[in-house]
């Protein structure tokens, strides 16, 4: 039993268990009385398993690929999950929802699957109980999909940051070459047994404490899974329209620190082998999380004197809660805005500080998290690299002190952070000029643009002046957004890597 299901392709697990948790609405539906919805997800759940199932059935099982191929089918096991799966996710979300294409359930999964969280849906009033936790839980499942391929797929083939720590060791300290790496269904199989008793566990906790902050159970279990997921998809338009308050955004933003590094959750990779204090991804991310909303603190007096407010300490202490809350959320690109980001607006006189919110985004969150963007770890490295020109340029003979690790990250880490951040800059203005093709205006290409790529959807609504009209886009552009969402969750790196002559060589 334990050779057949790892030599099962890892696209057939994962769509197995996707069909699997369609149960979940369907209880739901069931429970509420709407027969149509739970029918609908009872149907797809059955027959998508069965066919999974006997599928695994005819392949037996076969020889396993040896590992440098096996990787490479994983990745793009991956990459058509992301694409492919979503057409399966949202054919219940279709069919329960009969005034509805079936291009926006198809986008609407794939912003869900990728933790994007870009609803094509405005009024929240539109969905039922049923169809908001789906959208939740397929952006909390796809928040663990990346949790436990990130260190299955992405670390043996230096992707997704990984580049960055694999230039900071010293290749002849361990001889890894002599041992045959376990198959990437196994590795797959050992970190979901791992992670996903932290990942429930952390998301229970979090939906217990929202209960006692005052949410309904649904609001309070949607707001906990896209926490974790870092999607942002709420069914109530965000967590400013929550009962919780204030009370819920502190809960909520603790449990955002998970986003900025691996090092908080588990120890399975060579980025989380670091003591919490020393991690250069929660030293970088902290000190954003408190200098951005300093200065939008500071700019009451500095640059918006003129500006008319309350000068009383509640209200100093509302307008710095909520750029700090805002400035977690958006870095982490879960996107939510806090209750209090007016008053934090009026208080700095910005009214529309769209390009920092998008700059955060871009920056992004931890390696092998939830999170989309750069990545920290990324933008250490060159700060690192940048820090030591600058050291030269007024000691040019000096030596760095940071040690072999650090030498090696400063100088190799950062020139792949530097290759990355430039694909990442090509792929942003591709994707504006994409987007332009479908008549989209400069300032919302831009805008979805950066939230697709950084899987930020609430950008659509925070990023501009004006909100996106998502739902009056054409299809089309709703297409190109698909693909530009998962192009930013496995990043351009990996797709290139798809393109080896050994993936496709028979």
């Amino acid at each position: 039993m334990r050779n057949r299901i790892e030599s099962q392709p890892l696209f057939l697990g994962i769509t197995l268990s996707l069909c699997l948790s369609m149960l979940v609405p369907a209880t739901v539906g069931l429970v509420q009385e709407n027969y149509l919805v739970a029918r609908n997800f009872f149907y797809v759940a059955f027959l998508g398993s069965t066919v999974s199932f006997l599928i695994a059935l005819a392949r037996g099982t076969r020889p396993l690929l040896n590992t440098g191929r096996g990787d490479l089918h994983a990745l793009l096991s991956l990459f058509a999950a992301f694409m492919g799966l979503p057409l399966l996710l949202a054919l219940p979300f279709s069919e329960s929802l009969p005034d509805t294409r079936f291009v926006n359930a198809y986008a609407e999964m794939v912003s869900s699957f990728t933790t994007t969280g870009m609803t094509f849906y405005d009024d929240p009033r539109r969905l039922s109980a049923p169809l908001h936790l789906w959208r939740a839980q397929v952006g909390w499942m796809g928040g663990f999909l990346i949790w436990i391929a990130a260190a299955a797929v992405m670390a043996p083939l230096s992707l997704g940051g990984f580049e960055v720590t694999a230039a900071g060791r010293d290749q002849s300290e361990t001889r890894l070459d002599r041992f045959q790496r376990a198959g990437v269904i196994r590795r797959m199989i050992r970190g979901a047994l791992q992670l996903l008793p932290i990942y429930i566990g952390l998301t229970v906790v979090l939906w217990i404490l929202l209960l006692m902050a005052g949410d309904t159970p649904l609001v309070a279990l949607c707001h906990a899974m896209s926490t974790l997921s870092t999607s942002g998809i709420s069914p109530i338009g965000g967590v400013q329209n929550a009962t919780s308050g204030i009370p819920g955004e502190m809960v909520i933003a603790v449990f955002m620190i998970f986003a900025l590094s691996r090092i908080t959750f588990t120890s399975d990779t060579v980025t989380s082998r670091l003591a919490l204090h020393r991690d250069p991804e929660i030293r970088m991310g902290l000190a954003l999380v408190l200098i951005v909303p300093a200065l939008l603190f500071l700019r009451h007096w500095i640059g918006a004197i003129d500006v008319k407010s309350t000068q009383d300490v509640l209200t100093a202490l509302r307008a710095f809660w909520g750029s700090l809350f805002t400035v977690l959320s958006f870095l982490t690109t879960t996107g939510w805005e806090s209750a209090d980001w007016d008053t934090a607006q009026n208080w700095s006189g910005l009214s529309t500080p769209g390009m920092i919110l998008m700059g955060l985004a871009m920056i992004g969150g931890g390696v092998a998290t939830t999170a989309g963007g750069v990545k920290l770890l990324r933008v250490y490295a060159l700060y690192l690299n940048g820090r030591r020109e600058l050291d030269r340029l007024v000691h040019p003979s000096s030596i760095s002190g940071h040690g072999v690790a650090g030498r090696r990250i400063r100088r190799q880490g950062a020139f792949h952070a530097w290759v990355f951040f430039m694909l990442f800059a090509i792929c942003l203005a591709g994707s504006m000029a994409l987007l332009s093709l479908f008549g989209i205006g400069f300032e919302n290409a831009t805008a979805l643009s950066v939230a697709a790529l950084s899987n930020t959807g609430p950008l659509t609504v925070y990023g501009g002046a004006e909100p996106v009209a998502l739902n009056l886009l054409t299809p089309g552009a709703k297409v190109a957004l698909c693909a530009i969402m998962v192009l930013g969750r496995l990043e351009l790196l990996a797709i290139i890597a798809l393109f080896n002559p050994d993936l496709w060589r028979d």
